[in-house]
């Protein structure tokens, strides 16, 4: 598998895919704008050192980003270079797994997001058989009635 990740056109497209994405440079100051040049000089050092068992990728540049609460969250930073060997892998991992996935599974994958898992969720419940409805209906009744009881118990 790690001929497929190290392919050239892999490697390529793994390129084209990180300048697209931006970002910011990594603990190494690098720019997504000066990975091409790094790589046509050590595109073949690197590939060889991955073969060799001897890469270590570079430490995660911690950066801390603003939350709509008020509140912050670290986000860690790789490198270009790391970004680019990650999205290498990525796509070859996809090939791969993203075939056996279930169609609505939601995790970490290409088109997929939170939105629209919580939406597939609601249409399910909407859309599904009585018997879902019924489920909700039933688990929400008992909840409160569990409360109701629980209050004129023990207040």
């Amino acid at each position: 598998m790690i001929e497929k990740v190290l392919n050239r056109k892999n490697l390529y497209k793994a390129y084209r895919q990180v300048v697209r994405n931006k970002g910011s440079a990594g603990v190494d100051g690098m720019k997504v704008t000066e990975l091409l040049s790094f790589l046509e000089s050590n595109r073949d050092r690197i590939a060889t050192s991955i073969l060799n068992h001897s890469y270590v990728p570079k430490p995660i540049k911690g950066v801390e980003i603003p939350k709509s609460n008020g509140k912050t969250r670290l986000l860690g930073v790789p490198t270009v270079v790391d970004r680019w060997l990650q999205q290498a892998l990525s796509q070859v991992l996809m090939t791969k797994y993203e075939l056996t996935f279930e169609e609505h599974s939601y995790g970490f994958r290409p088109e997929k997001n939170i939105h629209k898992a919580v939406t597939q969720a609601l249409k399910n419940i909407n859309d599904g058989p009585d018997s879902y409805r019924e489920i909700l209906w039933t688990s929400t009744l008992r909840d409160s009635l569990t409360r109701l009881t629980t209050r004129f118990y023990f207040n």
